[in-house]
């Protein structure tokens, strides 16, 4: 008897996932995509809650197919989805988390849409239950796009439909020496090494639930963890991408996401030691990658931090760190004509802190909030030079002959 490949691999990583589990594996169960065209790999972790039993139990009474390995805990979901990844056979795999669940239809339509657009990365449509989810990507279905066309660099959670050839040929698994962000790292590679990603936005797919227990693994871990992120994240963008405009937009996430939250309202409240540790960290990330590329696609508050960090000035980044946290909004300041709109955030203008105005300066996209800014204003003065000439020209094209 010949052993039909199965469609997608569902591998799901699973440690002290009581009682969530049992509302993910239902969900599994009821996926529309017809039991044969299905594995499931469920990896438990060590857990001592009877996640592993209740994995067992399932497996034998499930018309799916399920492989169900147990494992001392490995510390971190790494190595579980590694494990389930190495045992996969599907065309496709797709990672669930056991806290989590699929929505209907939901492998059913990803599967058919990589089919169907030959895409190796498909992203469905993710709702929040108890928790926040990512919503700037879903704005339409696209069968074709990629990481530059799009939003889908702000969601780099593994829950993705992969096409395991794809991941099979870059030898791409998750890095185990990272205990957050591991996600973002392996899905980062996948946007830019695959031949076009395909967004179903018109169907959720994916309802990420918020644990009631706090045992949610992005709540947890150091302050040093997210570095390890924000460098290794960086660190591979620049590997695969050459300096310029589009690394610069690419590392738009690392610095705004993992990066700059790190200098937010909870920097007013760490300790001298902490906000001292905080910019050490950060210092070799802002020589190596803070680009004026990367300044110029911020808001204004986001682009003020930053620089401070960069410039290693905590006195000044304390200021500008309090005035945000208390919520404040910028006095806005017009100038040619209204052409130009700067935020007055702290030591704007203070000769003292010596910041350069284009800190403060608003881009178009934060500055047309303010009445009375008139836009396109960067090539007036080259508009004008042009309509001058084009008026002497003329003038000496009409002038009589002597």
């Amino acid at each position: 008897m010949t052993v039909t490949q199965p469609d997608v691999s569902v591998i799901i990583g699973a440690y002290e996932a009581m009682p969530y589990l049992i509302e993910c594996l239902s969900s599994v169960e009821a996926q529309t995509i017809g039991p044969e065209r299905i594995e499931v790999i469920a990896v438990d972790d060590g857990s001592t809650d009877g996640t592993g039993e209740y994995l067992e139990e399932f497996a034998e009474r499930t018309p799916l197919h399920v492989v169900v390995i147990r494992q001392e805990n490995s510390g971190g979901p790494s190595g579980p989805r590694n494990v389930g990844l190495g045992k996969a056979s599907g065309r496709y795999v797709f990672f669930l988390d056991a806290d989590d669940r699929l929505g209907p239809e939901a492998l059913e339509r990803m599967v058919a849409m990589a089919d169907r657009a030959g895409t190796d990365v498909v992203l469905g449509k993710v709702e929040g239950v108890n928790r926040s989810a990512p919503k700037s990507m879903w704005g339409k279905t696209v069968e074709r796009t990629d990481v530059y066309s799009s939003n889908i660099k702000f969601t780099l959670s593994a829950q993705k439909l992969f096409r395991r050839e794809l991941l099979d040929r870059h030898g791409m698994r998750f890095d185990e020496s990272l205990f957050t962000g591991e996600d973002a790292l392996f899905t980062m590679e996948a946007y830019l090494r695959a031949n076009g990603v395909s967004v179903v936005a018109d169907h959720t797919c994916y309802y990420l639930v918020g644990r009631d227990d706090g045992k949610h693994v992005t709540k947890s871990g150091s302050y040093t963890l997210r570095f390890d992120s924000a460098r290794a994240l960086m660190n591979l963008i620049a590997e695969l991408v050459p300096a310029g405009p589009r690394r610069d937009q690419l590392m738009i996430r690392p610095f705004l996401v993992t990066l700059l939250p790190q200098f937010g309202p909870k920097y007013a409240t760490d300790s001298e030691e902490v906000r001292r540790h905080k910019l050490e960290l950060a210092k070799p990330l802002m020589d190596a990658y803070w680009t004026e590329g990367v300044a110029r696609r911020l808001k204004v508050h986001e682009r003020l931090r930053l620089h401070l960090v960069a410039e290693q000035r905590p006195d000044l980044l304390l200021d500008v760190v309090k005035f945000v946290k208390a919520k404040k909004q910028a006095a806005a300041l017009l100038e040619k004509k209204g052409r130009r709109v700067y935020l007055v955030y702290p030591h704007f203008r203070d000769r003292a802190a010596g910041i350069p105005d284009a800190v403060y300066l608003a881009e178009p996209r934060e500055a047309r909030a303010f009445p009375g800014y008139r836009e396109g204003g960067v090539d007036t003065f080259v508009r004008r030079a042009v309509r001058k000439a084009r008026r002497v020209l003329t003038a000496r094209e009409v002038r009589p002959a002597a």
